[in-house]
């Protein structure tokens, strides 16, 4: 599914995102930024936006980029993304504590197991090393039944017109419906290997960023 979207998949999230995907990526880079890292892992890298942005943020950090679509590395490297990975996040071919920073955009929503996704990415950074979770969320108030109605209905069509692939998008309401967020999403950190998980909700919980310590 992801092949089939990759060479309009940039155009389809800065569209359906009114943009907001730029400022989402850039909260998250600051972040990480702000923890200093030298080794950070982006996983579900997909066409590498979040990977470049933190390479423009932290120009002494070493970041690796790992996904498990062949077609979006293809894009990624394209993009200028020199150090990528083709990789299952579920079982990384990575050595226990080999990073200081593991981050994931939009990607863990889409795992087959979260729980196991997250312990997975708990092994691979160092102790003390710290976790950054960017996915989208349900927001609250008013706004929840106008975005489910855009999501739902609007967003599968309009990615149909842009990418030719509407069916690759149909799923998309249906995972973010399922995926825990706030406090839920927090607990299921702590009992994967985290501590002091804590979520902080962007443009009005449209999304969230988790953050979270090995």
């Amino acid at each position: 599914m992801f092949g089939q979207v990759a060479r309009r998949y940039d155009l389809a999230n800065h569209l359906l995102s009114g943009g907001l995907d730029f400022w989402w990526r850039h909260r998250a880079a600051e972040i990480v930024r702000q923890w200093q890292p030298r080794w950070v892992l982006d996983l579900a890298t997909g066409s590498g936006d979040l990977a470049l942005t933190m390479v423009r943020r932290l120009p002494k950090a070493e970041i690796t980029a790992a996904d498990f679509s062949p077609e979006m590395l293809a894009i990624a490297r394209a993009k200028g993304l020199a150090n990528t990975v083709l990789a299952d996040a579920l079982e990384l071919p990575f050595a226990d504590g080999n990073f200081d920073v593991v981050t994931v955009a939009f990607g863990l929503r889409n795992m087959a197991d979260w729980g196991a996704a997250l312990a997975e990415m708990a092994r691979v950074l160092t102790t003390g090393g710290h976790v950054l979770v960017l996915d989208f969320s349900l927001p609250t108030g008013a706004w929840r039944p106008l975005y489910r109605a855009y999501l739902h209905h609007c967003l599968p069509w309009l990615a149909g017109i842009i990418t030719g692939q509407k069916a690759a998008y149909d799923y998309l309401g249906a995972t973010i419906e399922k995926f825990p967020s706030g406090e839920e999403m927090c607990r299921l950190m702590e009992t994967s290997g985290f501590r002091n998980a804590q979520a902080q909700p962007l443009s009005g919980g449209i999304v969230t960023i988790y953050q979270g310590t090995r």
